[in-house]
Formats: structure tokens, C-alpha cells, sequence
């Protein structure tokens, strides 16, 4: 009787080869599904926009009407499906459909579905949101983006340039930004200026997981938002927490990675506290490298946007707090400029906690998180094919 084979390892070289297979192919499915959802959410989006529109366009009694339903429907919406459908979010679909007109949508899809026999009579009647969600081959963000292109022809230019270069929405903007439509009408070499901006940049491309969490695209499915830039930053943001709220019960915890939008640009604020004796709001930016006076000037932005939309009737303005945690240097800089005089900064100074326990409570949490890590790593086990049984 023949005894049984032992399972031979895989060759490293086929193992590499099916490894490769299978992360291209993963990769490639991720980046499908954030440009399905895209899609859909787009169409959407444009199709809000056309029944917004449609309703306005009714006479001068019904568009009165539409504004009033704006506020209606931005409250009604927003309640079931989440914070994607404020006012002014509605407004932004009503200048999309606007900007994208039906007649162009309609000859666009009815073009792409000749061979199914779907045409663009069919399609002013009854339209499924798959097939109108081939019309716009952009992320809903890069759409957001053209949108403030005010000239037209600026805009069908980089719309028409991001579909032949395959921009990402960074590309885009940096595109707009530097004034890519005006430099090039003046420019006597146009191909070569085309063909120069076909090449991305390091940091344009971006990840399936980054696509995903988009903001746009959380806030069209209504999921919560857990990002953080790494491992280390998510843990010291944790730990630091846990620290203000152990200091005494005058720390309230509002929210961790709180979302906030700034024209058509998003922002997260690492830790929101209200701080009960001080009757403020407490706003922590957490920065893994050295202070900058950039952190500073973000730091005023976010205050101000506290300021606008998060400050209460009776409540002092919000104090700031960055903390910088560098490999060789950390630091807590309170942010106080908001408060109307110097015996109320001096008050604040007093409840707050001492900056320099700050920044030693950070460093010492560093250090301890980093020794972990390496301690986990010396006990993690190379990666590579499966370990041959020698059984």
C-alpha cells in the first residue's frame, strides 16, 4: 500500500505569481466598486437637481414655493438618510443639473445605448439610474470641483482633459489651481503643455480604501467615518482621550475625527471637548513632526468654523489645542485668540491643563506605543509562501 504524500510546498516563484494575481485582482475590484457607487451616487445626485429645477421653472408663485421646499426637504432628507442633504449640499445638486443640462445628459446616455436600443426619446420619459450613471464618468468630487470653474468653456475644457488623462480629483484641482486653461490659451507649444500634464505627480493617485472613504461617499451612504492617517496617530489621539477625560469631570467627550467642509474642501478635527467650567468647546489637531506655523493658520480655520457653526447661545468662544509629537521634540500650544480679553485668557490658562504635562503625557505614550510595535514586530513572522510541513 502506497503511504500518503506530505503537501509539498508551493515553489516561491508560482506563489509570488498567484499572490500578484490575486492582489491586482483585488485592487482592480475595489477601484470598480468606488466608481459604481460614484456613479449612481452622481446620477443621483443630477437627477435631485433636475427635480428641483423642474419644480422652480413651474412660474413665479411655484419657484417661491421651491425655496421654501429646499429648507423642507434639506430638514426631511437630512433626518432619513443623514447629514449629505443639507441646504446647501441640495443647492449644489440644483447648480449640477444646471451646468449639466438634460438635453447634453440625454444625447450622452442615449449615444452609449444605441446597440440596446435605448433612445433618447425613451430616455426624456423613464430613465434607470445605471444607465444615466454612464454619463458621468467622474467621482461626484471631481464634479464638485468643475463646479467652481465659473467659465464654461474652462470647465468642458478640464472636464473633457480629465476624462483624457485619467486625472485623479488631486490632479484635477491642482490643474484649476494653476490656472491650466488660461496658461495654455497664452501658450505658443500647446501639445507639449498637454502632454506634460498626462504625467501625475508623486501623491495623485489614489487608493481603492481612499476612494471609498471619501467623504462624499460616506455621506451619500450615510456610513461613520473612522479614518485616521496611521496606526501610531490613532493610538496617541486614543490615549490622549483617555487622559483629558481622567484629569477631572469638567472634560466632556463631543467626538473623535469629526468631519467639517470648507468650500468644497474636507477637514477632520482629531478631538472635539466641551470643557463644562470654561462653557467652551475644546478643539485638538494631533500633528506626528514638528510645529509649523501652517498648523497654527489651520488651527484659526478650524476655531472659526467651531465658531460659526458649533458654538452655542451662552457658551465662551472655542479654545484650540495642538499637539505635535515629533521623534525628538514634543509640544502643546493652546490656540486663545478668540477670546475677547486677556483676564478671560488668563482664566482659561489657569482650569486648562498644563502645556508642558501635555507634551510630556505625549511623549511618554509615544515611546510606549513605539516600544510595542517593536516588540510586535520582532515576534511577527516573515511574510512570504506557506511554511513547508515536514510531517
Amino acid at each position: 500500500m502506497t503511504a500518503p504524500t506530505a503537501p509539498v510546498s508551493p515553489h516561491l516563484a508560482d506563489y509570488t505569481s498567484v499572490h500578484g494575481d490575486i492582489v491586482a485582482l483585488l485592487e482592480a475590484a475595489r477601484r470598480a466598486a468606488a466608481r459604481s457607487v460614484n456613479a449612481l451616487m452622481t446620477a443621483s445626485y443630477w437627477e435631485i437637481g433636475r427635480r428641483i429645477v423642474e419644480l422652480e421653472q413651474g412660474g413665479k408663485e411655484r419657484a417661491e414655493y421651491g425655496k421654501a421646499l429646499l429648507l423642507q426637504l434639506a430638514q426631511d432628507l437630512s433626518a432619513r438618510f443623514g447629514p449629505g442633504f443639507s441646504r446647501r449640499n441640495l443647492q449644489q445638486m440644483r447648480l449640477f443639473y444646471l451646468a449639466w443640462p438634460a438635453e447634453q445628459i440625454w444625447q450622452t446616455v442615449s449615444a452609449k445605448s444605441t446597440q440596446t436600443g435605448f433612445s433618447e426619446s425613451l430616455a426624456r420619459q423613464s430613465l434607470d439610474l445605471s444607465d444615466l450613471a454612464q454619463a458621468f464618468p467622474l467621482p461626484w468630487s471631481a464634479y464638485v470641483r468643475l463646479l467652481s470653474v465659473k467659465n464654461e468653456h474652462a470647465r468642458s475644457f478640464y472636464e473633457t482633459e480629465a476624462l483624457r488623462c485619467g486625472w485623479s480629483v488631486r490632479q484635477l484641482e491642482r490643474q484649476i489651481n494653476s490656472q491650466f486653461y488660461e496658461r495654455i490659451a497664452l501658450s505658443r507649444n500647446k501639445a507639449a503643455m498637454l502632454e506634460k500634464a498626462e504625467v501625475a505627480e508623486p501623491g495623485d493617485a489614489m487608493t481603492p480604501e481612499q476612494a471609498i472613504k471619501d467623504p462624499f461617499v460616506l455621506e451619500f451612504l450615510n456610513l461613520k467615518d473612522e479614518y485616521s492617517e496611521s496606526d501610531l496617530e490613532d493610538a496617541l489621539i486614543q490615549h490622549l482621550a483617555d487622559f483629558l477625560l481622567e484629569l477631572g469631570d469638567d472634560f466632556a467627550f463631543l467626538g473623535r475625527q469629526r468631519r467639517l467642509r470648507l468650500d468644497d474642501s474636507w477637514f477632520r478635527i482629531d478631538l472635539l471637548f466641551f470643557h463644562r467650567s470654561l462653557k467652551c468647546l475644546l478643539v485638538i489637531d494631533l500633528k506626528v513632526g514638528p510645529f509649523s506655523y501652517a498648523d497654527a493658520g489651520q488651527m484659526h480655520m478650524y476655531l472659526n468654523y467651531a465658531r460659526q457653526h458649533w458654538m452655542k447661545p451662552g457658551e465662551n468662544p472655542p479654545v484650540g489645542l495642538i499637539l505635535c509629537s515629533g521623534a525628538h521634540s514634543n509640544e502643546a500650544r493652546y490656540t486663545l485668540e478668540g477670546l475677547s480679553n486677556k483676564v478671560l485668557t488668563a482664566e482659561f490658562r489657569t482650569a486648562l491643563p498644563d502645556e508642558r504635562l501635555l507634551a510630556e503625557e505625549l511623549e511618554k505614550t509615544r515611546r510606549a506605543l513605539e516600544a510595542r510595535r517593536i516588540g510586535r514586530g520582532r515576534n511577527t513572522p516573515g511574510n512570504g509562501p506557506p511554511p513547508q510541513d515536514n510531517a
